[in-house]
């Protein structure tokens, strides 16, 4: 390996090591919900895509329902309910996607007020 790649790598493993677990979510959010609105936005035709789009979503709500169902986490009750319920909300929302063809606009928006959430700089206490 030579010297330009072993700096690049090391420069990649740095800047990952300072990535905040709240930026990692932010991004995950952020990437899938970029794929459930070009999903969303292709001929009706496309429904691949969009069954990929909603599976990925689906999958990032069971990750983060897992993570605040758990007794030590540190979020405050309330706000662990609210997202246990945007959780199931996404879980029944995406099947209206597929079976009846519903829109994917509430989990764009429920993904976007996550972002949000994410992005502020104040720490929930």
């Amino acid at each position: 390996m030579n010297a330009i790649l072993r700096a690049q790598d090391a420069y990649r493993r740095q800047t990952q090591a300072t990535r905040t677990e709240r930026g990692i979510e932010y991004d995950a959010f952020a990437r899938i919900t970029h794929k459930l609105k070009a999903a969303a936005s292709r001929e009706p035709g496309g429904i691949g895509e969009l069954a990929a789009a909603l599976h990925a979503n689906r999958r990032l709500w069971t990750v983060l329902v897992t993570d605040v169902a758990d007794r030590n986490n540190p979020l405050p009750p309330d706000l662990r309910a609210r997202i246990i319920y945007l959780a199931e909300f996404t879980r029944l929302h995406s099947s209206k996607v597929l079976r009846d063809g519903a829109s994917v606009e509430p989990l764009v928006d429920i993904n976007t007020a996550m972002m949000r959430g994410l992005g502020e700089r104040r720490t929930v206490k």
